[in-house]
């Protein structure tokens, strides 16, 4: 009996070694966190329902300007194709975003690990076809078929005196980069 009891033992110990040997050899989990500096921009006019988002001497588009450890609001946008107001005259650079913009609640830039999650912010708050709003979403020309870029108008409301994370699409200047 001593001679299977220590036999079982040895067995059970060998089994426990080998279920805990892949679980003491894989790496810990490391917490993902941006850490490069973001774009950002401001309200710089505003009319009627709508209002100017843009670039300003703060912002720099080439290698971002906000630390992420800043607390800032995601600057939405829901493309919906509408026209152009009266009194609205697009250009290359301060184009129509053809929809409405919008702003979460203050978020920390190291939070914003992909474009695809500041994405999910503005889906969280505002709901479905919703997302981050972009440096070239200005639009201008004839069918508004040209992208522009550093500013554009859109329907909604923002706060002013307020900075706001704005995408790149095409330089280094995202907290995720």
């Amino acid at each position: 009996m001593k001679k299977l009891l220590a036999r079982t033992t040895a067995a059970l110990a060998t089994a426990a070694s080998l279920v805990l040997i892949p679980l003491a050899a894989a790496p810990a989990q490391a917490t993902v966190t941006a850490n490069h500096p973001g774009m950002t921009w401001s309200v710089v006019n505003k009319g009627s329902g709508v209002v100017q988002p843009s670039s300003d001497a703060v912002t720099n588009p080439y290698n971002g300007d906000t630390p992420a450890s800043a607390t800032l609001p995601v600057l939405c946008l829901r493309v919906t194709n509408a026209p152009v107001p009266a009194g609205i005259t697009p250009t290359f650079n301060v184009g129509w975003a053809r929809g409405t913009v919008a702003a979460t609640p203050p978020v920390q830039g190291t939070t914003l690990t992909s474009w695809a999650v500041a994405d999910a912010l503005c889906v969280q708050y505002y709901g479905p076809g919703w997302r981050m709003a972009e440096f070239h979403d200005g639009r201008y020309g004839a069918d508004l078929s040209q992208s522009g870029g550093w500013s554009f108008w859109a329907h909604g409301y923002l706060p002013e005196n307020t900075r706001f994370w704005v995408a790149i699409n095409d330089q280094i200047a995202n907290p995720w980069n």
